[in-house]
């Protein structure tokens, strides 16, 4: 006979399968990640770069519509084209455009000077007190139409970029134009800038330019980084990009931004063995959780074998032994863990299965007429307000017969429906329901004609409670009312071959051909919002007590109409059981 592999055995060449293929794999991975790792973070640290500079440039670009801003407003255009005007209140204009100048410079959110020349007259105003009058302008310097660095004499060293805008626009001096606009604002908040993305990023970024200036933030590492301005100088600036320097014995990465206001440069840098250093401790982190995982494997296995498979295969003998019909089957192996609690249950259902196997056949009886009764619940009449509404007309006009003949067959209608107590009753009992109910339909249509055939030997039949009222109820709902010849029910039953067999039909508007299919295949799938229940209970109900071969159909009449047919077993061993364990 061939060795089968037990469980145990195939574990344990899994785990060695397992542990092989990862040891021979990470040396190769590992190479790969680095380079990953390392590519992605370069490209991390020069995406975070541009887009400081993006957000940078952007606040820059906004100081910049200052001056168009300045030029469209209507109280400066008539400032500048009525300063000579007797009767130009001169010193107010001046006092409200100065009053505009501060209001837009400190709606900025960087510090900033907007500043107004006139050349013919010599006007200076500014949103600066410093500036504004001043008789010093330099009126023979060239236009600044971009973005110039310049260091002002009290200004500590700090300097400040300027862009002007004049009047007319092909004037190359201040001298030139009829009116020049400034806006100057101090390198002081670059610096800041450049402390918040240090705070955030952890790293020393710093502006150069291509003339040899630097701006600095404000905790700058001067050493580090004046030797890389030095090397960016020397081998020239590119315009966006990541190079790698050595300095001091250590390997930097430098990323590279320019400005598109101001053509500067941002320089950021950052420790390569940084970069790498999560993936240095995860590689020496790797080897001891393998060499931990060699040890707690061989001790797993150990541990699987004495407290797994041993029991497993106490409990596979025990179970071979129930399969052959040995319910004496017992196991005396205690496994000291959770195995004891399976095989103490499994002595105990060893005892119970041949109890068990003796109930099952009762509680099937039991379930299947739960059953029935939540059948039954769903089942109540539609025309009670019809019928109270009737007897009120009835009573209005005096009508006393038709009062009394609906008060009377009503009353016995729901005396029947609302008893609960059997639920399995004579068909006599049903056909005097339908009686009933047939006597209510015709004292509200009065074309309404009905017969009853039923031979005596199927009277004392055993049928499931309201049965046969809703078959009429749909008979008269959708058959008589709806088609104005119809006027006629008939029920009929016979005997044959040990089956009952009982008709309802109708001569109403019936039925067409997808109609019928559609209806007779709904009989067949489990109830839901779409099917009606009161045929479908009444075939399951049906099929539920008198097994297979009983329960209801429907078939086209010739002359229109419709045919519903109830069929059961006569004298059914099923009705027999169901009724004792009833009476349980």
């Amino acid at each position: 006979m061939p060795y089968k592999l037990n469980i145990f055995s195939k574990i344990l060449i899994l785990l060695v399968l397992l542990l092989i293929p990862i040891v021979l794999l990470y040396s190769y991975t590992n190479r790969i990640t680095n380079n990953v790792v390392q590519d992605q973070i370069q490209s991390s640290n020069l995406n975070q770069l541009s887009f400081f500079m993006h957000q940078l440039d952007a606040d820059v670009e906004r100081l910049a519509m200052s001056p168009v801003i300045l030029g469209s407003d209507p109280y400066i255009r008539e400032f500048i084209d009525r300063n000579e005007s007797p009767d130009y209140d001169m010193l107010k204009e001046q006092s409200r455009i100065i009053q505009k100048l501060s209001l837009q410079s400190v709606s900025s959110g960087w510090v900033n000077e907007l500043t107004i020349a006139i050349p013919h007259g010599k006007q200076v105003l500014s949103s600066s007190i410093f500036v504004n009058g001043t008789d010093t302008w330099p009126w023979d310097s060239p236009i600044k139409r971009t973005w110039t660095y310049e260091e002002r004499k009290g200004d500590n060293g700090v300097g400040s970029f300027i862009r002007e805008i004049s009047e007319p626009i092909r004037a190359q001096v201040a001298s030139q134009s009829n009116v020049l606009y400034q806006v100057r604002f101090s390198a002081q908040n670059m610096i800041q800038l450049l402390d918040v993305y240090k705070q955030d990023k952890r790293s020393d970024p710093f502006l150069v330019d291509g003339q040899n200036r630097a701006i600095y933030n404000s905790t700058s590492n001067p050493s580090i980084t004046h030797t890389i301005h030095d090397k960016l100088a020397g081998q020239g600036l590119p315009l966006t990009g990541q190079v790698q320097f050595e300095i001091a014995n250590q390997q930097y990465l430098i990323s590279i931004v320019k400005s598109e206001q101001l053509g500067w440069y941002l320089v950021d840098y950052v420790p390569v063995q940084k970069i790498l250093s999560p993936i240095t401790m995860t590689r020496k982190l790797f080897y001891v959780s393998i060499g931990l995982l060699l040890v707690m494997s061989i001790l797993a296995s150990f541990l699987l074998y004495r407290n797994v498979q041993i029991p497993i295969g106490k409990m596979i003998q025990s179970v071979q032994q129930v399969k052959r019909g040995d319910l004496s089957a017992r196991i005396a192996y205690r496994a000291k863990n959770e195995f004891d609690f399976l095989i103490q249950r499994f002595n105990e259902m060893a005892e119970q299965i041949q109890v068990l196997v003796e109930d099952v056949y009762a509680e099937k009886i039991r379930s299947r007429e739960a059953t029935l009764k939540q059948l039954q619940s769903q089942i109540h009449p539609h025309f009670l307000y019809n019928s109270l509404f009737f007897i009120i007309n009835s009573a209005e006009m005096e009508d006393k017969e038709s009062v009394v003949a609906m008060s009377q067959n009503l009353a016995e209608f729901y005396r029947y429906t609302t008893r609960v107590e059997n639920q399995s009753v004579r068909l006599q009992e049903e056909l005097d329901l339908v009686g009933h109910y047939l006597t209510i339909q015709n004292l509200r249509i009065h074309r309404l004609r009905y017969e009853i055939n039923v031979p005596d030997e199927m009277l004392n039949e055993r049928v499931p409670r309201l049965i046969l009222q809703p078959l009429v109820e749909n008979a008269i709902v959708h058959g008589i009312e709806r088609s104005a010849e119809g006027d006629l029910i008939t029920i009929t039953g016979e005997q044959k071959d040990g089956w009952n067999r009982l008709t309802v039909e109708d001569n109403g508007v019936g039925l067409d051909e997808a109609g019928l299919d559609k209806l007779l295949k709904q009989l067949k799938v489990p109830i839901s919002d779409e099917i009606g229940c009161g045929t479908w209970n009444v075939h399951h109900r049906l099929y539920y007590q008198f097994g297979e071969g009983s329960g209801l159909t429907f078939e086209r009449v010739n002359d229109g109409g419709l045919r519903a047919v109830l069929t059961w077993k006569h004298n059914s061993q099923e009705s027999d059981l169901a009724t004792e364990v009833i009476k349980r």
